[in-house]
């Protein structure tokens, strides 16, 4: 089983990723699966639950990856291992951790870190929603080729240092980015960890529907909002 790909958007930086589903998903046995447990006001406006990613045959692989990991952790870390070092490790330079989909739990989250200890030739980096989960298992340790950064937009929004803590923020347009003091990643998605700054802004990807349901809002402010609104009921 092919653990790896490129999708088009990576690939022109020379990025590898893994994926997982985008938030719930109904694994092969008829169970469902929160594959984002921090999601919140992010899931109904995320670019990986629309587009190519409903594909039938993507959907398929992104939930076989899910249940290869759940049903067998230590033998798909071996299998990870094993596949960036016979694509070899001249080819890959850069791994992109979930273009969709997120930490799911701690004992996944140390899998990855013993990926990145055993392979410190590639530079492994993540967004995650995870900030409770991140804080705490990598308070001791976390291997110098693994780069993340916390992303809005989820159940864990508080617990963000918006001035220590890299993190990313998505706008509606490059305009408000630049107001709210934030540095742009378009260029390349490596700037997310390259750039001399915690602060990080992504614009909102150009899907219609999804940019009417975001307005003016980021993804940040339309989290607390929401949080807001839950406190009031």
């Amino acid at each position: 089983m092919k653990l790896l790909s490129q999708n088009s958007e990576l690939k022109k930086d020379g990025i590898w990723n893994w994926s997982l589903p985008a938030w719930q998903v109904q694994l092969s046995d008829g169970t469902w699966f929160n594959a984002c447990p921090n999601a919140d006001y992010c899931a109904h406006l995320c670019y990986a639950r629309n587009g190519t990613y409903l594909f039938p045959t993507v959907k398929a692989k992104h939930i076989a990856n899910l249940e290869y990991t759940l049903k067998d952790l230590v033998g798909w870390k071996l299998a990870m291992i094993d596949e960036i070092e016979k694509i070899g490790l001249h080819k890959i330079k850069w791994l992109r951790i979930h273009d969709a989909g997120d930490f799911y739990s701690d004992d996944y989250l140390r899998a990855w870190v013993n990926i990145c200890s055993n392979i410190p030739s590639v530079t492994f980096y993540a967004y995650t929603k995870q900030v409770e989960m991140f804080k705490r298992v990598l308070k001791d340790y976390c291997p110098p080729n693994f780069k993340y950064l916390f992303s809005l937009g989820g159940k864990e929004d508080n617990l963000i240092d918006l001035e220590n803590d890299r993190h990313a923020e998505v706008f509606p347009d490059l305009e408000s980015l630049i107001a709210a003091g934030y540095y742009d990643q378009s260029e390349s998605d490596l700037l997310a960890i390259t750039l001399p700054t915690n602060r990080i802004g992504i614009t909102a990807n150009n899907i219609k529907h999804l940019k009417t349901k975001q307005a003016r809002h980021t993804f940040g402010s339309g989290q607390a909002e929401r949080a807001i609104k839950r406190e009031a009921h």
